[in-house]
């Protein structure tokens, strides 16, 4: 009788899982596109806006319909206030 003692369904069922998850844990195509998220981007800095709740929600529904980020909203509008601050 040999030594090696034979696989359980439950040993089958976790290597499966773990040939699964290296498969999909392969860097696809669009992961080596370098692109820079503003919380790593040194011309962008973090700020704390308040807003009443009803506020924040439609903006967040107006700003995904526009495929939008909602900083750039925010950045867009206050560009457009201080040009009429001078």
């Amino acid at each position: 009788m040999s030594g090696k003692k034979r696989a359980s369904r439950f040993d089958d069922l976790i290597d499966a899982a773990r040939s699964r998850q290296q498969r999909d844990d392969l860097p696809s195509v669009e992961s080596k596109v370098d692109v820079k998220s503003k919380s790593t981007d040194p011309n962008y800095i973090r700020t704390t806006v308040y807003l009443p709740k009803q506020l924040h929600k439609r903006m967040k529904a107006a700003a995904l319909l526009q495929d939008k980020q909602m900083s750039d909203v925010i950045a867009e509008l206050v560009e457009q206030w201080l040009l009429t601050q001078s």
